[in-house]
């Protein structure tokens, strides 16, 4: 499998034996993918989860062929990123398309399938969500669908596997079998050879109105009473009881990886750490007998061996964990999407839609998937905002779970203290930045999915898949980082760039002059600028000014550089020098403010 945008890898619309993966966003195209290719993908009950498409082989009878898992769209007008891959992927000759429609919300998936259809290329249609149309109550006559629709109609419940086979049957009927040519019909232009017949009563209309038709047709209610998560789902789109009940899950979800990450860190982790793992490395290097330096840098105060353990596995592990359980769960259930149209209203009022509230709760996880997320978004405007917001504000998981454990072993005041001083500079960057950059921020248009509980296998998937991607993308820039602290501090070069750094560090920030390990280490990655904070004896107040300064601090090195790749290499120095200049401001000011206020009190 591999992962590309269109410009990096045009050379993929030149090849041949192209099946196109197609459909509306959150119908559960990535399902389908893993299924057929074998292998995973994650999936998301959220819109602009796929927004680059994903490539992989898929083999029907001895023929092997090119799955390509193009952008969810809701059409082919070409106005956002997502689009212009769909329509380029279109033009570029497939040999068919496999169509996913949502039995659960029928008309949009229709209107965009018709749209498909005008480019002439043989089409599988998936009628996915199976379970949740019937939930709802909603029978679909599927022999009157692919009447209408015009090719084979297959009804699955894709997260159980049910109905995967039988799509790789329909493709070895349209791929390799001749087709009669009296039942092929085209729903959009009419019966193929004919001049008009019965079929073609709806020509001349528009897809929408064209879609509308065929639903009304095809589609009957048995009238079947709401459960339990459909009242639900209804209730989260109303803002009332909808903003309570989205704040209440807001808070549940913080309180869970709060304190379950305290539990396991002081429980399980910190004394399996300083109990356990250490000294086993202390009684392997010891005998050794090494140089001083060499040694310090193994196991000594800053030792790799001792450091990493404490700061990568006991303080950050826990709380990413925590936090993926937490949003792999308001992924898969839809509540996100709700979330982004109950505030719809509030983030107009800073310069962005709702919608962009998806890409800021990924931002919560790591920067780089929240801002290629960001090409869903329907302009340049609104685009460079949100990533900016992201990058200023908006501390990965790890980050977070590291400032967590650094504050409230001090006091939950200072938590909340730096929560709001975050809260305030993500407010004033969204502010300026929706007065400065040219254009404008479109209207929230949001496909809100079906409410349900996620599917037992398919979720642990996702949370193991992305486990695994924490530890093998995070971990080796943390260790480097843990190995540059050792280094440092046991070559003397930490005191000598201390004291290079002593104005800004301790005359500005009031910090002690160890401290600029912090901002060395935050280069590599941001959680790196909280780790070293941890054994510095800091007051509470040089505390909130380390922990503002770090929640700021400049992006990532990988953060860095898909900002170049999804922006340019101007935008990615901008803000990078402006989220640096923005923590040190800002977290010196803290600092003067509060001094003042002691002095005269």
């Amino acid at each position: 499998m591999s992962c590309h945008t269109v410009t990096e890898d045009s050379q993929v619309l030149a090849k041949e034996n192209k099946i196109l993966l197609m459909g509306t966003p959150n119908v559960g195209k990535s399902v389908f993918f893993s299924a057929l290719t074998k292998i995973h993908v994650i999936s998301s009950n959220y819109a602009g989860t796929t927004v680059s498409y994903m490539e992989g082989k898929y083999k029907i009878r001895d023929k092997e062929y090119t799955l390509i898992d193009v952008p969810g769209t809701y059409a082919l007008s070409a106005t956002s990123v997502a689009e212009e891959v769909a329509v380029q992927f279109m033009k570029s000759n497939p040999v068919a398309i496999l169509f996913v429609l949502n039995a659960a919300d029928l008309e949009g998936s229709v209107k965009l399938a018709l749209e498909v259809l005008e480019y002439k290329i043989p089409v599988i249609f998936a009628l996915n969500l199976m379970d949740v149309a019937n939930r709802k109550g909603f029978k679909i006559n599927v022999k009157l669908l692919e009447k209408e629709l015009g090719f084979p109609v297959i009804t699955t419940v894709a997260v159980k596997n049910q109905g995967i086979d039988e799509i790789s049957k329909a493709f070895e009927k349209i791929l390799f079998d001749k087709p009669t040519e009296d039942k092929v019909f085209d729903p959009y232009f009419g019966c193929s050879g004919c001049n008009g017949c019965k079929g073609c009563g709806t020509l001349g209309l528009d897809a929408w109105d064209r879609a509308k038709e065929i639903v009304r047709k095809a589609v009957s209610n048995t009238n079947s009473k709401p459960n339990f998560l459909d009242r639900l789902g209804d209730a989260l789109i109303r803002p009332w009881p909808g903003i309570p009940l989205a704040l209440l899950i807001l808070i549940l979800s913080l309180g869970v990886v709060v304190g379950g990450g305290k539990a396991l860190r002081a429980l399980i982790l910190l004394p399996l750490v300083n109990s356990g793992i250490v000294p086993i490395f202390e009684k392997i290097i010891t005998p050794m007998n090494l140089p001083p330096i060499l040694h310090n840098v193994l196991i000594g105060e800053y030792g790799v061996f001792r450091i990493s353990f404490e700061w990568i596995l006991a303080l950050v592990a826990p709380y990413v964990i925590l936090f993926q359980v937490q949003f792999a769960f308001l992924e898969d259930s839809g509540v996100l999407p709700r979330i982004a149209v109950l505030f719809d209203n509030l983030m107009r009022k800073i310069g962005v839609q709702g919608g962009s509230l998806i890409h800021i709760f990924l931002g919560f996880g790591c920067a780089v998937p929240a801002i290629i997320g960001t090409r869903t978004a329907t302009t340049r405007k609104e685009r460079l905002m949100v990533t900016s917001m992201v990058c200023f504000a908006v501390p990965c998981i790890s980050q977070t779970g590291a400032l967590i454990s650094l504050l409230s072993e001090y006091s939950i005041w200072l938590l909340l203290a730096t929560v709001a001083t975050g809260a305030a500079v993500f407010v004033s960057v969204a502010t300026i930045l929706g007065k400065h950059i040219k254009g404008e921020v479109d209207p929230l248009v949001i496909e809100v999915p079906n409410l349900l509980m996620p599917d037992a296998k398919a979720y642990f998937k996702k949370l193991w898949v992305r486990i695994k991607q924490f530890l093998v993308e995070a971990e080796g820039p943390m260790l480097v980082a843990v190995l540059i602290a050792a280094i440092l501090a046991e070559t003397g070069l930490l005191k000598g760039l201390g004291e290079l750094l002593k104005p800004m560090v301790s005359g500005w920030l009031g910090l002690p002059e160890e401290a600029s390990l912090s901002l060395i280490l935050g280069i590599i990655r941001r959680e790196m600028s909280v780790a070293p904070l941890l054994g510095l004896s800091l007051s509470p107040l040089q505390m909130y000014v380390g922990a503002v300064v770090s929640l700021l601090y400049l992006p990532c090195l990988s953060v860095f550089g898909i900002i170049a790749k999804e922006f340019n290499a101007k935008t990615a120095i901008s803000i990078t020098l402006a989220t640096t200049a923005t923590a040190i401001f800002v977290g010196g000011i803290m600092n003067h403010i509060v001094l003042f206020a002691q002095r005269i009190f």
